[in-house]
């Protein structure tokens, strides 16, 4: 299929500018000022519209089993959600049982997401260290993941102590890939939950004080200092405490390859939601949770600054029957809650319109930069001949207000209920296809493809 877009402003990390693409079989083929639209099956009039590069989720949990069931998105929901926030790439998470082999898990894994209407990839959870674990990190790169997610928290289940995430770090660093981490502090913050309900404190509201900012800022210092020991490449997932930057920034200064991902969670909203009741406190339990609203500020100033490299959303929602699982224990809650529809328009909203954030930065915090990070660019992140055909028409004019009635996501709670966003994505392109036409998806023959990494490009 041939399109031609025209009329349309270009916006890339780092330049704007106007010109017509021209689009054949998935991939840009030429960007022009003028452009005939001869032998065009579509032609799309941009006028007044931005173009940019559709985007890259680098952290999302799209039908995660928990003691709750799964998260309410499987790959199907979850990327229709996600076309309509104008993102065409997935990276969601491989977590094997303990026992079972990493490329295998993988395997297994890319056939849930067979579902989903856009690209994909994954990152990798080593859950345990063993014998063959540095065999099988090399396999997974041999198989196009590059990334591995550690998390210093969870250690019942998923988490891993200090020694075993260096072993990890080593690992992986040898073989040429990039660890992504969760930082709290696992030990500490168990001990703080128990003691919590122990004392009588159930409810949701207790969530916050069982994982303080300090607990996550004394994490990165060790997870940046492991980093810097075993000379591999790290990656701060889902930032949410003022006190974590100094160490990353310390750590960059030092040359060390350290990046850092932070949620519009954590730049939006506060840890004020905590005082309601159950069912109105509950939707924001999330790990870590909200913090204050100095910790927000300090946030898009390390998003201006490029302290914070990456915008993701976490997405993880569960309806509110399945939070009311830990109506009377905080701990059996399940953490997560939905986003990956909104970050575009929050980040355009609340970052470029209020002068937070450039049009071409929030481009970078959108796409570009994750697909640098994580080994996708040229052919994600960027509008360029020869990349693939990934592209939102954003119509910077509608005004629009957030809600469970009109959102995507299979889920009867937001958080974001009730904050209102300007513009929208009239038109989002996944490989050439144009698969949300206005407030329509044209659902494709084909469906979204695993992506192989390539060499990181750090």
């Amino acid at each position: 299929m041939q399109i031609l877009i025209k009329n349309g402003t270009i916006v890339t990390s780092s330049e704007t500018f106007s010109s017509d693409i021209f689009i054949s079989e998935g991939v840009i083929r030429r960007i022009e000022p003028e452009i005939e639209p001869s032998c065009c099956n579509r032609i799309i009039d941009a006028t007044g519209n931005y173009i940019f590069p559709g985007g890259i989720d680098p952290h999302v949990h799209m039908h995660l089993p928990t003691s709750a069931g799964f998260s309410s998105d499987d790959f199907h929901t979850g990327s229709i959600a996600a076309l309509h926030g104008g993102t065409t790439t997935l990276i969601d998470f491989v977590t094997p049982h303990r026992g079972q082999n990493l490329p295998e898990a993988l395997e297994n894994r890319i056939a849930e997401a067979e579902k989903s209407l856009i690209d994909f990839s994954f990152h990798i959870s080593p859950v345990e260290w063993s014998d063959s674990t540095a065999h099988e990190i090399k396999e997974c790169i041999r198989e196009g993941v590059n990334s591995f997610k550690v998390y210093m928290a969870y250690k019942n289940t998923v988490g891993l102590n200090d020694h075993d995430i260096l072993n990890v770090m080593t690992a992986v660093g040898n073989a040429g890939g990039i660890v992504t981490i969760h930082c709290e502090s696992g030990d500490e913050t168990e001990i703080l939950r128990n003691n919590l309900f122990n004392d009588g404190h159930t409810g949701p509201s207790f969530h916050p004080l069982s994982r303080p900012a300090g607990l996550e800022a004394d994490a990165v210092r060790r997870a940046t200092e492991m980093a810097a020991g075993s000379d591999c490449p790290l990656y701060i997932v889902h930032l949410s405490a003022k006190e974590s930057l100094p160490f990353i920034k310390q750590a960059v200064i030092r040359g060390h390859r350290i990046f850092a991902e932070t949620c519009p969670q954590y730049l939006l909203l506060d840890d004020t939601v905590y005082t309601n009741d159950f069912d109105e406190t509950a939707p924001f339990i999330i790990s870590p949770p909200l913090r204050r609203k100095k910790d927000s500020d300090a946030l898009w100033l390390a998003l201006n600054e490029g302290i914070i490299n990456t915008v993701g959303t976490d997405h993880c929602p569960f309806t509110l029957d399945q939070k009311r699982s830990g109506l009377n224990d905080f701990r059996k809650i399940p953490n997560g809650s939905g986003g990956v529809e909104h970050r575009l328009a929050l980040l355009f909203t609340y970052g470029v319109l209020t002068g937070r954030i450039s049009l071409n930065r929030m481009v970078d915090l959108f796409s570009t930069r994750s697909s640098r990070i994580f080994g996708l660019y040229p052919k994600k992140g960027t509008i360029l001949p020869g990349s693939d055909a990934d592209l939102v028409i954003w119509n910077p004019g509608p005004e629009n207000t957030i809600s469970v009635k009109t959102h995507h996501q299979n889920c009867d709670i937001n958080i974001y209920e009730g904050i209102k966003t300007r513009g929208y994505a009239e038109y989002v392109l996944a490989r050439g296809r144009i698969i949300k036409d206005k407030e329509e998806i044209i659902y494709p023959e084909t469906k979204g493809r695993f992506l192989r990494r390539r060499t990181l490009l750090l």
